[in-house]
């Protein structure tokens, strides 16, 4: 029984968010080197630098978002996108209903 959804736009939706993701690491990373900086401020409350250092796992949770979309794109049935590449190069022809 084919599916009723497109893999295929699953899959070019991941690779979107994949691509979004890509373009904020490299912010999240220096605005991760400005709050290990700010750690090392003279006489930081500790309250503060558990805010912080708390701060800076936020930051790195950007890895699970790539996990995230690796577990998408995993779970995409095999050859499904390939057969629907192939279907969309031949052109789309309606269903006749007699």
């Amino acid at each position: 029984m084919p599916i009723r959804w497109s893999a295929l736009r699953v899959s070019e939706a991941m690779d979107m968010v994949e691509e979004f993701v890509n373009q904020a690491v490299e912010p999240l990373e220096r605005a991760k080197t400005v709050a290990n900086e700010a750690r090392n401020i003279a006489s930081l409350p500790q309250y503060l630098d558990q805010r912080l250092a708390r701060l800076i796992i936020d930051i790195e949770r950007i890895d699970y978002i790539k996990t995230s979309i690796e577990a998408v794109c995993r779970d995409l049935p095999d050859g499904v996108i390939e057969a629907e590449l192939k279907v969309a190069s031949q052109g789309y022809q309606p269903v006749l209903v007699a």
